[in-house]
């Protein structure tokens, strides 16, 4: 490819780019909307009520500008998008509270909530993917995948904002954790790293199949675990051992752990 033809074949892919918001400023805003949720993350603090609502409301217009710069929606009321998420952010601020409490009650060494928000990368997640899941289900496109991905980067932890989570998720430490798209999650369910909730077999003409397993209430998942399949279901109040591979379901209350075998070769004496 001569340098003519290079220039001639960036400017076509530049015309052919679809607009997106860059990722600092989609960052940014997930920032400024948790930072307002949970002031432990900030150092300012509201005077009045009134510059309570007045932010809350800049941070629905700001929704609104990164929403009209993603021309791969020209469709899209986002003006209505918007408001449908902050009027419903009540809703997933109950959800991330509930997260911070089982983190709280599931992690001895967890002090307290402020060390939880500010620190655990298990509640960065959680609170990226609620905010993802949210935007998901209204079908904005790009952004809500762009914000798992951003907390993918910082925490080790791949959520799809497709995934369906109950309440009270616990992810301890985390790095490693893969919970897949088409996962449904029940609650109080405790996840360690390194878990993967991931598919059989990969092929596009699945999208629309449940791919991802489904875990029942009160679940324990240790570290290392591999759970696949859309049919696999893992019953309610199940304990999943470190690093056991299940492609097929399980039922309540049962344990399930892996078996190692482990041999310890004794160096010779030198005397």
């Amino acid at each position: 490819m001569s340098t003519e033809e290079f220039y001639l074949h960036i400017f076509k892919k530049q015309k052919l780019h679809e607009t997106v918001s860059s990722n600092a400023v989609i960052e940014k805003w997930i920032n400024d909307v948790l930072n307002f949720a949970f002031p432990e993350r900030s150092e300012g603090a509201f005077s009045t009520l009134e510059e309570v609502k007045d932010h809350f409301t800049r941070l629905e217009k700001e929704l609104v500008r990164i929403l009209d710069v993603t021309k791969a929606c020209d469709d899209c009321n986002n003006e209505v998008v918007a408001k449908v998420f902050f009027d419903d952010f009540p809703e997933i601020y109950r959800k991330m509270n509930t997260d911070i409490t089982a983190i709280q009650q599931g992690d001895p060494a967890a002090k307290n909530t402020f060390e939880i928000i500010r620190a655990y990368p298990g509640f960065i997640a959680i609170a990226f993917y609620r905010i993802a899941n949210a935007l998901f289900k209204l079908d904005v496109p790009l952004i809500p995948r762009l914000l798992t991905e951003l907390a993918h980067s910082k925490t080790g932890i791949d959520i799809h904002p497709g995934a369906t989570i109950g309440d009270y998720l616990c992810i301890d430490h985390g790095t490693g954790v893969v919970i897949g798209e088409t996962t449904i999650i029940g609650n109080h369910v405790k996840i360690y790293q390194g878990v993967t909730l991931g598919a059989l077999s990969v092929d596009k003409l699945m999208v629309d199949v449940k791919r991802h397993p489904t875990i029942e209430d009160h679940v324990v998942l240790y570290a290392g675990a591999t759970i696949l399949g859309g049919e696999t279901i893992i019953g309610k109040h199940c304990t999943i051992g470190g690093n056991v591979w299940l492609t097929r379901s399980v039922p309540p209350y049962a344990t399930v752990y892996h078996q190692p075998t482990i041999k310890v070769i004794e160096a010779k004496s030198k005397t």
